[in-house]
């Protein structure tokens, strides 16, 4: 009797550990995507940027060479640094003008004025649509011949506002902006409002008692609280901004036009990998190394402005 116990608990424990193994194997299909799709493309790149290349046939091994060129040869070198004096512009603008705003409405709603969860809705609609679909149709609406944005104007009497939207290197990258700002807006309410949302009930309502109201509750009170909310939204639209292409690429093409106006870092990437500086010729080996220096790039700001906030969280 005693035999067959100590059998059977033998057996549980069999059992449990199989169970145990068992669970470990559900990771297996989410970590072969995420090595097919996101690592070796990483490993590949770097790997790709220590080659010469002629078109898609991998030469001789040139170290650093790709880098080199990248920064310091011509016509490279210049439209590395053009496109990244637009990727800042992309950042700069987009914190001011879409998370400065989204959060001021976030704060609006958060007051649960009266069709609050209608604004949501309609702040959050523009996200729902493909970023081809949206680049696709501002490009329609600021057509210069028939687009609604000129036609508006002409009907209000603004006919010196008219412009070639997309046509004029003085507006095309920073309309596009705008327009990513618009697509981005809703977004960016949610998580600021999400933030607003996790403030305790009590603490506003002391703050109340103790006279803070309006601006003075969300200066003093709100913001600090706010803080991983904003760093959350700051991180991503970091992101985003270095790697703006979709809009870019929909709405102006892989060019940059007109004049390398539009350009910024990941359609320059594009044009290197897949259609040459000058639209000929393809040069896999800068492209792999801009792959990698913006990578890179992204990796340690990222980690430097995380590490900074966080000290400063501990500081407020």
């Amino acid at each position: 009797m005693q035999t067959m116990i100590q059998t059977e608990t033998v057996k549980q424990k069999k059992r449990k550990k199989q169970k145990r193994w068992g669970i470990h194997l559900f990771p297996i299909p989410a970590l072969f995507i995420y090595g097919l799709f996101i690592v070796y493309p990483l490993v590949a790149a770097i790997t790709y940027s220590f080659y010469d290349w002629k078109g898609i046939q991998k030469q001789a091994f040139v170290g650093l060479e790709n880098y080199k060129n990248l920064f310091t040869l011509e016509p490279f070198s210049g439209m590395f640094w053009n496109a990244f004096g637009h990727n800042v512009l992309y950042f700069v603008v987009q914190m001011v003008v879409q998370n400065g705003l989204a959060f001021f409405l976030a704060f609006i709603i958060f007051q649960k004025i009266r069709g609050a969860e209608l604004l949501k809705m309609a702040y959050f609609l523009p996200r729902l649509l493909s970023v081809i679909v949206v680049g696709f149709l501002w490009k329609l609406i600021l057509n210069p011949n028939f687009g609604a944005l000129n036609v508006i104007l002409s009907k209000l009497g603004l006919e010196s506002w008219k412009k070639a939207w997309l046509g004029d290197p003085d507006t095309a990258l920073m309309t596009i902006i705008l327009v990513n700002c618009w697509f981005g807006l809703g977004f960016a309410i949610l998580i600021f409002l999400a933030g607003f949302q996790s403030i305790p009930k009590e603490l506003i309502e002391a703050a109340r008692l103790d006279g803070a109201k309006g601006m003075t509750m969300l200066r003093r009170i709100m913001m600090p609280l706010m803080m991983p909310s904003i760093m959350i939204m700051t991180v991503l639209t970091f992101i985003q901004s270095f790697e703006a292409f979709e809009l870019v690429y929909a709405m102006q093409g892989s060019q940059g036009e007109p004049y390398r106006s539009t350009d910024t870092l990941a359609v320059y990437f594009y044009r290197l990998a897949f259609g040459g500086a000058t639209g000929d010729s393809t040069a896999i080996g800068l492209g792999s190394a801009l792959a990698v220096v913006l990578f890179l790039f992204i990796c340690v700001f990222t980690a430097l402005f995380l590490n900074y906030m966080k000290k400063k969280e501990v500081e407020m």
